[in-house]
C-alpha cells in the first residue's frame, strides 16, 4: 500500500500531480519539493502579459496558499533535492534532511541552456526563465533602450513583441535560416518573420552569435561578423532536462528522463512528468515535450500509475504563442517531409496550415483561426485521412470535417 508520495520538482506537472493525487481518493502523505523561493506558477505568462506588465505577480500562482493546507500537503520550498537513495527509497535534501517514499514523481523539469562566448559574464545579459528573470528584465526596459533578442524561437519572439511595443529598439539575432526553424513550418516562420518588422523589429537570420562585448556591461552583440549595439540582451537558447538526479540514481535517461506510456520509470517505485520526460509519442516514436499540456497530462497519467491504475497517455500535444495581436496555436507535431496545406491567406492575418503524414492531419499551425486549431486536434487524434483539397478550401466548414 502506497503510503508516502514525494514530488520533486513544484512546477506545473508537480501541482497538477497534487490535486490528481487526491482527487482519485490518495489519503497519505504527500510532501512537495521546490528549489524556487515561489509555490508552483505558470511559466507562459512570463514572456507575454507578465513581462509586459499587464499581469500581475499573484495571478501566476497556479493555485491558492489555502490549496496546500486543503490537500495536506507538506510543500517545502528553497528545497532542493541532492540524492535518491533508490535502495532505500529515501530523498536526501542538499541539506541533511532525509525523506522516506514509497512511490517518487520525478516532475523537475528544465532549465535554460547557457551560452558560453567571450564576454558571457557582462553585466546586463538576460535569460528567462523564472520570475526573478523576468523582474531584473523588466526594470531595465525602457522606452529606446537598445535590445538584442538571442535567439528566434517562441520564447525570443515573444519578448521582442513585448519589446517593441513597449517602445524599445530591439534586433534579433538567429543562427538558423529562418525564425522558429526548430518547431515551424517555413510558411508560418516567413509569416512571423513579415509581422515583426512591420513591428520595428530587424531580424538577423543566418547570425551565429560569436561575442557580447562591453566594458562591465553588454554594449554589443557580435554575431554572423557584425556587431549589433545593445544596452541589454536577453538569450532564447532552448532549454536543457533536469535529469541530474534520475542519472545519479542509475535510472535510464536519454534526452530526458526515459519513461514508458504510463510514466514509468526504469525503477517501478520511481515515475516522472513533464519537460523532464522522453517519452512514446502519440504518432510514433519518443519525444521530449516543453509544454503545459503535457506536464498536466502526464502528471494526471502519473498520479493514477502511482496509485496502482495506470492508463496510457495519448494526448494530442498542443502548444500557443500570442504575440502582438496574433494568437498562435498548434496542435500535434510536425516533422521534416510532411505534405503542407495552407488554408487561408496569411496577408489577412487569419490561416492555418497544415501538416498531412501518408494521408493523415499529422499537425496544425493556425494563426488567429480557432476553428482550424479546435476542429484539427480532434483529427490528428482520430488519425484520419482527409484530402488535401478539402482542408485548404476554406469555403468548407471546419466543422463539417469533424
Amino acid at each position: 500500500m502506497t503510503e508516502k508520495i514525494v514530488i520533486i520538482g513544484a512546477g506545473q506537472a508537480g501541482a497538477q500531480a497534487i490535486a490528481s493525487l487526491r482527487a482519485e481518493g490518495f489519503a497519505g502523505d504527500l510532501t512537495l519539493l521546490g528549489d524556487e523561493a515561489f509555490a508552483p506558477y505558470q511559466r507562459p505568462p512570463l514572456s507575454k502579459a507578465y513581462l509586459a506588465g499587464a499581469l500581475e505577480r499573484e495571478r501566476l500562482f497556479l493555485k491558492p496558499d489555502s490549496f496546500y493546507a486543503e490537500t495536506r500537503c507538506d510543500l517545502r520550498l528553497g528545497a532542493a533535492a541532492g540524492r535518491i537513495d533508490r535502495a532505500g527509497r529515501r530523498v536526501h535534501l542538499a541539506g541533511a534532511d532525509v525523506l522516506a517514499y514509497d512511490k517518487l514523481l520525478l516532475a523537475t523539469g528544465a532549465r535554460v541552456r547557457r551560452i558560453d562566448v567571450p564576454g558571457a559574464t557582462l553585466a546586463n545579459i538576460f535569460y528567462l526563465r523564472g520570475i526573478a528573470d523576468v523582474d531584473a528584465i523588466r526594470a531595465r526596459f525602457e522606452p529606446g533602450a537598445r535590445l538584442v533578442v538571442v535567439g528566434g524561437g517562441y520564447i525570443g519572439l515573444e519578448v521582442a513583441a513585448v519589446a517593441a511595443k513597449l517602445g524599445l529598439r530591439v534586433t534579433i539575432v538567429e543562427m538558423a535560416d529562418r525564425v522558429m526553424a526548430r518547431t515551424a513550418s517555413p510558411e508560418l516562420s516567413a509569416f512571423y518573420e513579415a509581422e515583426h518588422r512591420a513591428h520595428g523589429v530587424a531580424i538577423e537570420t543566418g547570425a551565429v552569435l560569436e561575442a557580447f562585448e562591453g566594458d562591465g556591461r553588454v554594449q554589443s552583440v557580435r554575431a554572423g561578423g557584425r556587431g549589433f549595439a545593445a544596452d541589454l540582451a536577453i538569450v532564447g537558447a532552448g532549454v536543457l532536462p533536469n535529469v541530474e538526479l534520475a542519472k545519479e540514481a542509475g535510472l535510464a535517461c536519454d534526452n530526458g528522463v526515459v519513461v514508458d506510456e504510463c510514466a514509468g520509470t526504469s525503477d517501478p517505485d520511481i515515475f516522472a512528468a513533464g519537460d523532464c520526460t522522453n517519452h512514446p509519442a502519440l504518432s510514433g516514436g519518443r519525444v521530449r515535450l516543453e509544454s503545459v499540456q503535457n506536464a498536466i497530462d502526464q502528471a494526471k497519467h502519473a498520479a493514477l500509475a502511482m496509485l496502482g491504475r495506470p492508463k496510457p497517455y495519448r494526448e494530442v500535444p498542443w502548444f500557443w504563442s500570442d504575440q502582438y495581436d496574433l494568437k498562435l496555436q498548434i496542435a500535434g507535431l510536425a516533422r521534416p517531409g510532411d505534405t503542407t496545406v495552407l488554408r487561408g491567406v496569411p496577408a489577412m492575418r487569419k490561416f492555418a496550415v497544415f501538416h498531412l503524414r501518408a494521408g493523415a492531419l499529422a499537425a496544425v499551425e493556425a494563426v488567429n483561426a480557432a476553428p482550424e486549431y479546435i476542429v484539427g486536434r480532434k483529427l490528428i487524434a482520430e488519425g484520419k485521412a482527409i484530402a488535401p483539397g478539402t482542408l485548404a478550401d476554406a469555403s468548407v466548414p471546419m466543422k463539417s470535417l469533424a
